[in-house]
């Protein structure tokens, strides 16, 4: 569903609370839109969108994680691209370092399975989403190719 208010803007603060978490998530493209998750409501930072994928277990590759996370999500099986983005954001309350992969579908069609809903966007319509903060560059940067 989309959202009148763009990106959720902003600085983030000067220092982070807690642990650095590490962050996978895959950018999925088709027919000139890429895919976007929202979060579970009572999720933290519940009801914003994003790029899936999630956390990086203890003893897995970035490369694990993100096959494990858009399997539990979207159930298909996806295969990775190279890096598109490599940042470290902070929140008020965590740090997380950011993986963004290029990726496409090898098998299957994406399903809102773990994720509260999806929707494929083309690039210049992601403004229309409440989006994480986090996601802002990688945003831009598709907005911009």
């Amino acid at each position: 569903m989309e959202k009148e208010n763009s990106i959720r803007q902003g600085q983030p603060p000067q220092k982070a609370y807690g642990s650095t978490v590490t962050v996978v998530a895959a950018v999925l493209k088709h027919a000139g839109r890429v895919l976007l998750t929202r979060r579970y409501d009572d999720a933290h930072l519940g009801g914003l969108w994003e790029f899936p994928g999630g956390k990086v277990e203890k003893g897995e590759s970035l490369e694990e994680a993100l096959i494990r996370e858009i399997r539990e999500e979207l159930g298909i099986r996806i295969k990775l691209g190279p890096l598109i983005r490599d940042e470290t954001f902070a929140y008020d309350d965590r740090t997380v370092h950011l993986h963004f992969f290029d990726c496409r579908v090898l098998k299957g069609e994406p399903r809102a399975i773990g994720v509260a809903e999806m929707a494929w966007v083309f690039p210049a319509e992601l403004d229309r989403y409440c989006l994480l903060k986090a996601n802002a560059k990688l945003v831009a940067q598709l907005q911009e190719n």
